[in-house]
Parts: structure tokens; C-alpha cells; sequence
């Protein structure tokens, strides 16, 4: 992954508008509950106000279901559901074992740091959540509909289908190992990320990557308005049918071939690609290209600016 130091970044990069969170904000006169244990159904259902310092949550669902302003420190959650229909939380320091799957959905406002998370299908349909210093394992079918996200150094594992149908996101410091990811999102900003994902960014809109690597098959098919700044990309028939793709001094592995078919693109690529097929529309500028394939299934305009510099 290149180091976004050794760059400057050009006017475009620098006016870039990354979507923004806000920051949670408690209220006066929290409750504080330290060192408890619960178990159960609904332990604390619809408790407001309160901070939880090294409490244990055994098996049980709904823990603190239908709750708002729920600061967090220290806690382990055993059971199933503990955060639905919750607003404005805090989790620091935090470790989610495997039974407390699909913890928090349908909630608001929340801030999690320097969590263990090993449970699966976390964060669905949330809005405004910032992760920092968090590890997630098992992340399959994690953040499913969630709007305004933003993520700072988070390693997910085993992360198929992860941010399906997410908005206003905006990631820095990532590394991710799970297939068919951001399928379906919009207005994202990806920076100093490493994706091992097939399948990765299909159907999206608006979404710039700066500075990572991203490795899979069939990268960004059926994407608009995609663009990849300084990338290393690898992977087999990247980047096909697309509308608007930017490329911006990019490097492409041994394994790209086929590329481009059908898309409409603006690309600089300082490195050889092995093949191209059939681009639609617009420029390609690359170190070298092993074969350009422009056959009769190419689509009109079939007008697509094809340069080398050998």
C-alpha cells in the first residue's frame, strides 16, 4: 500500500468532502454501574443515562434494548441483541464475544473504540457511527444499510457482503479479507486501505480510493463515478461497464486482464496492463499494454483514446 506522506496531494484531492459524523454528547446526571454482572432477557431495558464501567452481560437477549445515552467502558456482552433501538452510545474497551451476534441494529449516534468485536452481523440499518482501533474478526454481513460511517484503523475478517447498501462513508487506515463488499454504496472515501475482497464495489456511486490496494476479482463492475487515485489493483477483468471511472496514476498486477470492457473512462496507468477489451468511451493512458482487444461486441461510441509509453 502506498505511503500518503511520500504524495502531495493534488487541488482535487485536498477539496475532497468527506462525509462527516458528529460527535456523541452525553447529558448531565448519568448513573454509573460498575464492576455488575446480568443476565437474562432485557436486563436493562429502556435505561437512559447511564454509564457501565467493567460490566458483564451473560447470555440473554436485549440487554439494553430501546436505550439512549448508555456510556460503556470496560463491558463484556455474552448474549444476543444488546443495542437495538439505541441512541447516542459510547463502547470503549469493549469485547463482544461470538453469542452476542448481531449486537447493535436500528440505532443511532454511536462512537465504539479499541473494541474486540467476535461476533457476527453487527451494525445494521445505524446512522452517524464511528469505529476506531477496532478488530472484527468475523465480520460476514456487517454494516447493512447504515448512513454516515466513519472508520479509523479497523481490520475486519471473514467480511463477506460487508457495507451492503451503506451511505456518507468515510474510511481511513482499513484492511479488509471478505468477498462481495460495498456492494451498492454511495458517497464513500477509502484511504490507506488494503481490500482483499472479489467482487469488491459493485453498483456504486460516487466512491474515490486513495492511496491502497485492492485485490479480487471483477473489481467495481457496474460502478458511476468511481475513482482510484495512486491504487495498486490486482485481479482478473477489473473495472468493466462503468460510467465515469477516473484513474490517477494507478498500477495494475499481473493478473489484470480484460480490463475496461464496456466502460467509460479516464485512466493514467503507471504500470503495463496485460490485456484491455473492448473500452466504450474516453482515454487510456498506460506504461504498456500486452493486447487490446477491439472486436465486433464493442459498444458505441467504441471511441476510447488508447495510448502507451514504452
Amino acid at each position: 500500500m502506498n505511503n500518503p506522506e511520500n504524495h502531495q496531494d493534488s487541488n482535487h484531492d485536498s477539496q475532497e468532502t468527506r462525509p462527516v459524523t458528529t460527535p456523541v454528547v452525553f447529558p448531565d446526571g448519568m448513573k454509573t454501574v460498575t464492576n455488575k454482572e446480568f443476565g437474562g432477557e432485557r436486563a436493562l431495558f429502556a435505561t437512559h443515562r447511564l454509564r457501565l464501567e467493567s460490566v458483564t452481560f451473560h447470555p440473554g437477549e436485549s440487554a439494553l434494548k430501546c436505550c439512549s445515552a448508555i456510556d460503556a467502558e470496560g463491558c463484556v456482552f455474552e448474549g444476543k441483541y444488546p443495542f437495538w433501538h439505541v441512541d447516542t452510545f459510547r463502547c470503549v474497551d469493549c469485547h463482544f464475544l461470538p453469542g452476542a451476534r448481531a449486537a447493535l441494529w436500528y440505532s443511532r449516534n454511536l462512537e465504539m473504540s479499541r473494541c474486540q468485536v467476535d461476533a457476527p452481523k453487527m451494525f445494521r440499518e445505524m446512522e452517524n457511527l464511528s469505529l476506531e482501533h477496532v478488530r472484527i474478526p468475523d465480520a460476514q454481513e456487517t454494516l447493512w444499510g447504515c448512513r454516515g460511517v466513519r472508520l479509523r484503523d479497523v481490520e475486519v475478517g471473514k467480511a463477506d457482503y460487508i457495507f451492503f447498501h451503506c451511505a456518507d462513508i468515510d474510511i481511513d487506515h482499513y484492511r479488509q479479507d471478505g468477498n462481495y463488499s460495498f456492494q451498492y454504496c454511495r458517497n464513500v472515501v477509502i484511504r490507506n486501505a488494503v481490500i482483499n475482497s472479489r467482487d469488491a464495489l459493485w453498483e456504486t456511486d460516487n466512491v474515490t480510493v486513495y492511496d491502497s490496494e485492492i485485490n479480487g476479482e471483477f473489481l467495481g463492475w457496474h460502478s458511476r463515478n468511481l475513482r482510484l487515485v495512486r491504487c495498486r489493483i490486482n485481479g482478473t477483468q477489473p473495472l468493466c461497464y462503468c460510467k465515469n471511472l477516473v484513474m490517477e496514476d494507478c498500477v495494475m498486477g499481473d493478473e489484470c486482464d480484460l480490463a475496461f470492457e464496456d466502460s467509460e473512462l479516464t485512466a493514467t496507468v503507471s504500470s503495463a496492463i496485460v490485456s484491455v477489451k473492448n473500452p466504450r468511451t474516453g482515454s487510456l493512458k498506460a506504461l504498456a499494454i500486452g493486447e487490446v482487444i477491439l472486436d465486433n461486441n464493442i459498444l458505441a461510441p467504441a471511441d476510447c483514446r488508447i495510448e502507451t509509453e514504452i
